[in-house]
C-alpha cells in the first residue's frame, strides 16, 4: 500500500512539488491477510495531494477526479465483499453478530460518503466534513484484526457453499467435505492445494485426518483423469483409476479396481479406503456402489445407489440429491452387478454389433423440434469411429417417425464392441459437458434382442 501511494504521488508526475499521505500511519502497517490489505487500502484511498500554485486548476481537477475514482472503486469492492459474505453465510447468521452489523454499516456509510464526494457537483457537498469519514476508516482499521483471525472461518464458509448439502465431517477440529459411507469406506471431494484449497478439501487437512483417524490403515483412490497430486501426502498409498468427468469407467477398470480393494480390505480388518473424484459424487458414487455390490453389502445396483445418495446427502441443509445422477454411471453399476453374479467377476462375452438406427422420443421443443439439426458422433476407446449430420443427411437418413419422435438411420456405420459413447450435437441446443447437449454410454455385451432403450429426462450426460 505504501509503494502504491508513493508511485501515485511522486514518481509518475514530476510536476508535483509536494506529495504526502495525511494518514501515513496506516500505510506502514504490515497486512496480516488479504482482508487486512483491503481495509488499509480503504484508509489510504482518500489521501490528498497538494499542488503548487503554478499548476492550473484543470490539472488539479483531473488528478483529484482520478483519485476519487480510485477511492470509490475500493469502497465499492468492500460493499461487494460484504454482500458476498451475507450470501454465503445467510442473512440471519451473518447479522447475528454485532461486529458484522458494525462492519456492514461502516462499509456502507463509507461508500456513500465517497459517492457524494465523487459525483456531487453542488457546493454543499464540499462542506460535508471529511473527519467522520476518517473516523469510520479508523474503526475499519481496528476491524482488521478480527477479520484476519476469521480467515480460516471464511475459508470454511466458502468450502461449505461449494460442497452444497453434501454430508461433511465436522468433528474433532476437522471440517471436510468427507462422508463415511460405511465404517470402512469414505467418499470425499478432491484433496486440493493452492487456490483450489480455498473452496475444496485442503490436501494437508485430508492427510492429517487420515493419519489421525486411520494411521497406516488407509488407501486413497483418485478417480480423476484430469488431475492428480503428490502421493507423498498419503505416504504413497494412492491408486488411480482414470475416469473422465461425467463419464464412466471401462468394465476392465471396474474389475481391476474391485480386485485391488478386495486385496487391501482383506489384508487387515482395520484397513479403510478413501475414494474421491472432483466433487465426490458421480464417479465416486459409481465406484463405491460397485464395491458395495462386490463385497455383498448390497445385492442390487439400485439399492446400493440409493444407499450412497442417502449417506452423501445432508437433508438437514437441503433436499437436493447428492448421489449418482448420470444415468450412464448408474447403468455401469448395474453392469457390474451382472458381471459379479452371472459372470463370476469376469468380463462378459464380447459382442460385435453395428448400430443401424437411433430413435429419439419427445423431440418437440428440442432444437428445431424435429431432430433435423442434430449431429451424431460415435466414439470407441476414445477414438471417433463414425459421425453423421442430419441436416445434410451425411452418412444418415432422416425419415419423420411422427408422434413426437424421430429415427436417425445410420449408413455405413462400422462394427463396434465393448464400451461405446454416442454424442449428440446441435447449434440450436444449449451445450453442456464436453461441449455438447447430451451423450450416453453403453456396452455391447449387454445388448439383448438387438435393441437397447435409454430413458432420458433432461439434456445432460445420460
Amino acid at each position: 500500500a505504501c509503494r502504491f501511494v508513493e508511485t501515485a504521488c511522486s514518481v509518475h508526475d514530476p510536476r508535483l512539488s509536494l506529495c504526502y499521505c495525511r494518514y501515513s500511519d496506516c500505510v506502514i502497517f504490515k497486512c496480516p491477510s488479504a482482508s487486512a490489505l483491503r481495509l488499509i487500502l480503504c484508509m489510504c484511498a482518500d489521501f490528498p495531494i497538494e499542488f503548487t500554485k503554478k499548476e492550473g486548476r484543470k490539472e488539479k481537477s483531473t488528478s483529484r477526479n482520478a483519485l476519487e475514482a480510485i477511492s470509490l472503486a475500493i469502497a465499492f469492492f468492500f460493499v461487494v465483499d460484504v454482500l458476498l459474505r451475507v450470501y454465503v453465510e445467510g442473512f440471519r447468521l451473518y447479522f447475528s453478530s454485532k461486529l458484522n452489523i458494525a462492519d456492514a454499516c461502516i462499509v456502507i456509510v463509507t461508500f456513500f460518503i465517497t459517492l457524494i464526494y465523487t459525483f456531487s457537483d453542488f457546493s454543499g457537498a464540499k462542506l460535508i466534513p471529511r473527519y467522520p469519514n476518517l473516523a469510520l476508516r479508523v474503526i475499519i482499521l481496528f476491524r482488521v484484526f478480527r477479520l484476519a483471525s476469521q480467515k480460516k472461518e471464511l475459508e470454511k464458509v466458502t468450502r461449505r457453499m461449494v460442497s452444497e448439502n453434501k454430508r461433511r465431517y465436522q468433528k474433532d477440529g476437522f471440517d471436510l467435505d468427507l462422508t463415511y459411507v460405511t465404517e470402512r469406506v469414505i467418499a470425499m471431494s478432491f484433496p486440493s492445494s493452492g487456490k483450489q484449497s480455498l473452496y475444496r478439501n485442503p490436501i494437508k487437512e485430508v492427510s492429517r485426518f487420515l493419519d489421525t483417524k486411520h494411521p497406516d490403515c488407509y488407501r486413497v483412490y483418485n478417480l480423476c483423469s484430469e488431475k492428480g497430486y503428490d502421493p507423498q501426502f498419503f505416504h504413497y498409498r494412492v491408486e488411480r483409476v482414470f475416469i473422465d468427468d461425467h463419464n464412466v469407467p471401462s468394465l476392465q477398470d471396474m474389475l481391476k479396481y474391485t480386485a485391488s480393494v478386495r486385496d487391501w480390505m482383506s489384508a487387515d480388518s482395520r484397513n479403510i479406503i478413501a475414494i474421491h473424484c472432483k466433487g465426490g459424487k458421480g464417479r465416486t458414487g459409481t465406484m463405491i456402489c460397485t464395491w458395495l455390490i462386490d463385497s455383498d453389502q448390497f445385492e442390487s445396483a439400485q439399492d446400493s445407489l440409493e444407499y450412497f445418495g442417502e449417506r452423501r446427502t445432508d437433508k438437514s441443509m437441503s433436499s437436493k440429491f447428492q448421489g449418482v445422477e448420470t444415468p450412464s454411471q448408474s447403468r455401469y453399476v448395474g453392469y457390474y452387478e451382472v458381471m459379479k453374479n452371472k459372470y463370476n467377476r469376469q468380463l462378459p462375452p464380447e459382442r460385435h454389433l453395428k448400430i443401424k438406427s437411433i430413435r429419439i422420443h419427445s423431440v418437440a421443443g428440442v432444437g428445431k423440434g424435429n431432430g433435423s439439426d442434430l449431429k451424431v458422433r460415435i466414439i470407441v476407446k476414445k477414438e471417433l469411429v463414425f459421425q453423421c449430420d442430419c441436416a445434410k443427411q451425411d452418412n444418415c437418413l432422416f425419415p419423420d417417425a411422427g408422434n413426437n419422435a424421430v429415427v436417425i438411420s445410420l449408413q455405413d456405420c462400422p462394427v463396434v464392441s465393448g464400451d461405446v459413447k454416442v454424442m449428440f450435437e446441435s447449434s440450436g441446443l444449449p451445450k453442456g459437458y464436453e461441449d455438447c447437449p447430451f451423450y450416453f454410454w453403453f456396452n455391447t455385451s449387454f445388448i439383448e434382442n438387438n435393441r437397447y432403450a435409454f430413458c432420458v429426462f433432461s439434456l445432460y450426460p445420460c
